[in-house]
């Protein structure tokens, strides 16, 4: 089977269903697993995020979901050359990939669209299941749900009955968004609260005021789509009267993927420390910045 995959998160399930060789395209934002990157590129945003502040791109993409206009072009072109068997992609979020009734519109009639749309952790595990089904390899769907949920449980299990960590979690810093969808949920299981996540829900624009009213004990920043060090720059104009720490937002927290896992592994860590190991994930300092 050859697939088109438009969605990181869909290619780092494939990869880690082992079945990496047959993704024959991807987009340009499918950066992990390593073996992923040098394939062809079937679509890529229509903006440059590195080239903008983070008031700028909240700002074009609104006025992009406003419009009815994509984010995202799709080579239709170079995906008939690939011929793919399928193309993979999702519906949940306009500003992650483009939607599969884009893409549907856009190829030819006999190749299959599958969408993946979960919201929450269970729905995530979900993914892994229907990928392993469709690619033919359903027991090893099981195994990866198998080993996600084990590495779950156990920090959660490390911090059962500990005092709760108070937090703001952003996923985008100007304007702040709370955490939204699977991430509550993360952070709930790490030993943590955030009042203004939406478990299941979008997450929504908000004003630093409202975020720091919670009187967090930490504020992490993990901007989705930047990396830790990223996020760090991004930020670094922020202060707050608690530590705050810059996370990879990319791949450990707004990607519906494995790696969801060890991202838990990190907030149990930042939360409760002396209970759940350092994963070894990308965490910066934003005080040590400051300072």
């Amino acid at each position: 089977m050859k697939i088109c995959s438009l969605l990181p998160s869909a290619s780092e399930i494939v990869a880690a269903l082992g079945h990496s060789e047959s993704i024959v395209g991807v987009s340009d934002e499918c950066r992990w697993p390593p073996e992923v990157r040098g394939k062809p590129v079937v679509t890529a945003a229509r903006i440059d995020p590195s080239e903008l502040t983070s008031l700028e791109i909240d700002e074009a993409v609104r006025a992009s979901v406003l419009d009815g206009r994509s984010l995202y072009a799709l080579d239709a072109e170079l995906v008939e050359e690939l011929r793919p068997d399928l193309v993979i992609t999702q519906d949940l979020c306009a500003v992650c990939a483009v939607s599969g009734g884009d893409v549907a519109s856009a190829l030819p009639l006999d190749v299959e669209v599958l969408s993946l749309d979960p919201r929450t952790l269970a729905e995530v595990v979900e993914t892994f299941r229907v990928l392993a089904r469709r690619l033919g390899t359903p027991e090893r769907g099981e195994e990866l749900a198998d080993e996600f949920q084990g590495t779950i449980a156990g920090v959660a299990e490390a911090v059962r009955g500990l005092p709760t960590r108070r937090v703001f979690f952003a996923e985008w810093l100007d304007p702040p968004f709370c955490a939204g969808h699977w991430i509550p949920e993360m952070i709930e299981l790490a030993g943590g609260e955030d009042e203004l996540g939406r478990p299941g829900l979008p997450s929504r624009s908000t004003t630093w005021e409202e975020g720091l009213a919670q009187r967090p004990e930490l504020v992490v920043l993990a901007p989705c789509g930047f990396g830790a060090e990223e996020a760090l720059r991004r930020g670094s104009g922020l202060s707050f009267d608690c530590p705050a720490v810059a996370v990879d937002g990319d791949g450990y927290y707004a990607c519906p993927g494995p790696r969801l896992a060890d991202g838990v592994r990190q907030l149990g860590h930042l939360f409760h420390p002396e209970a759940v190991d350092d994963p070894g994930l990308p965490a910066l300092d934003l005080g040590a910045a400051v300072r």
